[in-house]
């Protein structure tokens, strides 16, 4: 319907953030406001009702360099400021908190720490994948009995011997579980909480969708069922995480960009 969004063409300013941007970000903030006003306004509230998520957008977004915004561009990223990358998340949120929370969990909670912990042969094997879009990964952490609350995490990871690694366990209300190539898995080992990277198909792995949810309704939502999956540690075992500081620093990672969304959802109420 044309002009049906016309209200959204102009960034509501009330913070007087403007005069604080750079040249770059306000190009940034612009390249993302008129993606969710072209690609994203027009068709999520079919599929926050069919529950879906709209999938087709994903090679776009990579396009325009939306997952892992902060990262270095030789693995295909955009090397953003902080402050931009707030900005992408803010006008994703405007749109819907599905679209922010895929793109959140895909740079924030993938991307991140492959990069921040990973060895470089990791990093060179999924990072461009993922930056681009052909790929994507999710973050297994919250267990149906503890939450978010990595202290009392139930997965178990034990050496087998031979470089690998057996995993039991369950993870609860994981973004993008269903559809993601690669889960950032943690789980409790001899040698503490450890970082580990499965591949969608590994036997023994399943990401059944859960359904019926109240909000969020068109983001793709999974279970991470870990029954015996064995890994090997070179492509599996992320080297630079261990303890709670692995997983905690992917949340403060996360958290940030959430904070930023959580300004553009309000702008979209407000508008």
């Amino acid at each position: 319907m044309p002009g049906a969004y016309a209200g959204f063409n102009h960034f509501t300013d009330y913070m007087a953030l403007e005069g604080l941007l750079t040249d770059e970000e306000r190009m940034v903030r612009e390249a993302a406001r008129e993606f969710v006003n072209a690609e994203v306004l027009p068709i999520i509230e079919g599929h926050a009702q069919g529950q879906t998520f709209p999938s087709a957008l994903i090679p776009k977004m990579g396009e325009l360099g939306f997952f892992g915004p902060t990262l270095p561009e030789k693995y295909g990223c955009a090397g953003l400021s902080s402050v931009a990358y707030g900005l992408l998340m803010y006008e994703l949120e405007r749109g819907d908190s599905g679209l922010r929370s895929f793109a959140s969990v895909q740079g924030s909670l993938v991307m991140y720490p492959i990069f921040t912990y990973g060895s470089e042969a990791q990093k060179d094997h999924w990072l461009p994948k993922l930056a681009s879009g052909q790929a994507i990964g999710c973050f297994g952490l919250t267990e149906p009995d503890f939450g978010s609350n990595p202290g009392g995490m139930l997965t178990r990871a034990e050496r087998i011997g031979g470089g690998k690694w057996r995993i039991n366990g369950t993870k609860m209300w994981i973004t993008n579980g269903t559809v993601a190539d690669v889960a950032v898995v943690w789980a409790r080992t001899e040698e503490g909480i450890r970082g580990f990277l499965v591949e969608k198909g590994t036997k023994g792995f399943s990401a059944p969708e859960m359904h019926g949810k109240w909000s969020l309704r068109a983001s793709n939502t999974a279970e991470l069922v870990l029954e015996d999956v064995i890994v090997e540690e070179d492509a599996s075992l992320l080297p630079g995480a261990k303890g709670l500081k692995g997983p905690l620093g992917c949340l403060t990672q996360a958290r940030y960009g959430i904070a930023w969304g959580v300004l553009g959802a309000a702008d979209a109420c407000y508008q």
